[in-house]
């Protein structure tokens, strides 16, 4: 299965990896690792989400097989936007904050003249009210795979608080607007029917 990037995609990233523009020591990867994952939403009902977990618990990749935005002749309004919801529960040492590095989104993308899609994420910690957000618009008409990620800048990156575990959460989207007489599809469901979504994560100390 081949992709077209509209984004250059990175390789697989663990979660302990600082990001090029920082320079900071990690903390010991022993004691880093993910506890556990919580989905939720229209995008991801219960039994549709697929979790893959490497034998470290460093590094994971998410696999959507209900994750479709779609619009046309006979398809409810509330079909035309998906989303879900993601709860990251992660292990780590006292004293050092983690933020989200990078994270990588796959896909495919049917838009008519006259559709535009657009996929959204954001990025928060429970308790916090800082957010960051990327987004990537489609315009019809386009038929093809897409693979890309997002890298948050460093200076707006969203960190972790210190002195109480930060749950990590990522609310992402899929939508379509524009012409509903034909048929368009935004979807997280590839070539091979899966949507993967790969997380990495910048640390620092308190």
């Amino acid at each position: 299965m081949k992709f077209s990037a509209t984004v250059v995609a990175t390789s697989l990233l663990a979660l302990v990896s600082a990001a090029p523009t920082i320079k900071a020591e990690l903390p010991d990867p022993s004691k880093v690792w993910v506890q556990k994952i919580i989905t939720g939403g229209t995008g991801c009902p219960a039994g549709t989400v697929s979790q893959q977990i490497s034998n470290d618990r460093s590094t994971f990749t998410l696999i959507f097989d209900q994750y479709v935005a779609s619009i046309g002749p006979g398809i409810p309004i509330t079909e035309s936007r998906k989303n879900c919801q993601l709860n990251v529960h992660l292990n780590y040492p006292a004293g050092w904050q983690y933020s989200i590095f990078s994270a990588t989104y796959r896909g495919y993308a049917q838009l008519e003249r006259g559709q535009s899609g657009t996929q959204k994420s954001t990025y928060y910690f429970s308790g916090d009210s800082h957010q960051t957000s990327t987004q990537t618009d489609f315009s019809g008409p386009i038929n093809r795979d897409y693979a890309f990620t997002d890298n948050v800048d460093q200076t707006s990156n969203v960190w972790s608080p210190c002195g109480r575990e930060g749950l990590l959460n990522i609310n992402s989207q899929v939508r379509i607007t524009g012409d509903n007489k034909k048929t368009g599809l935004l979807t997280t469901d590839s070539v091979d029917g899966k949507f993967t979504q790969i997380l990495g994560f910048a640390w620092r100390r308190c």
